[in-house]
């Protein structure tokens, strides 16, 4: 004779033992066990609302931040190419096609149109006529030799 289980429905949903606990109220008086300071100790800033220490505080001892000395150097006019091979032009363009930033955004080979250098890694053996910011010495003669052309944008 096996128990007859309860259909489950709306009328009898409970949620299980334990899952449900009951927020603390601190504050309450001596026997809630968090009366008077509330768990927060003794005086002083700890103790304090917002507890306003900036990050990496260390007490007044000079922080890890301070004793360790600056070096590098940011050069805020740098000017950063994103590059592109030979090989990939050659396997994403059609012969006779013009090879742009914005193409070469199109077809993934790089995420955003800024600077572009084309470097001469691999072969090519389509004619295309490349528009780029920058180009390396065998990448122009490559280009040319496979009956193509240069062209560099002024940035």
């Amino acid at each position: 004779m096996a128990e007859q289980q309860a259909q489950l429905d709306l009328s009898n949903l409970e949620a299980p033992e334990g899952s449900r606990k009951k927020r603390v109220r601190v504050g309450r008086g001596i026997g809630s066990g968090l009366g008077k300071t509330a768990g927060r100790g003794g005086k002083g800033q700890t103790a304090r609302q917002g507890k306003g220490r900036p990050p990496g505080f260390e007490g007044g001892q000079i922080p890890l931040y301070r004793r360790l000395p600056k070096f590098g150097f940011n050069n805020p006019t740098r000017k950063s190419y994103k590059v592109v091979n030979l090989n990939d032009l050659d396997s994403r363009f059609k012969d006779g096609d013009a090879v742009t930033p914005e193409k070469l955004v199109e077809t993934g080979l790089v995420r955003t149109a800024g600077l572009i250098k084309i470097l001469g890694n691999g072969k090519i053996t389509k004619k295309l006529s490349v528009k780029a910011h920058k180009f390396s010495k065998s990448a122009i003669q490559k280009i040319n030799q496979a009956g193509g052309s240069v062209e560099e944008i002024k940035s």
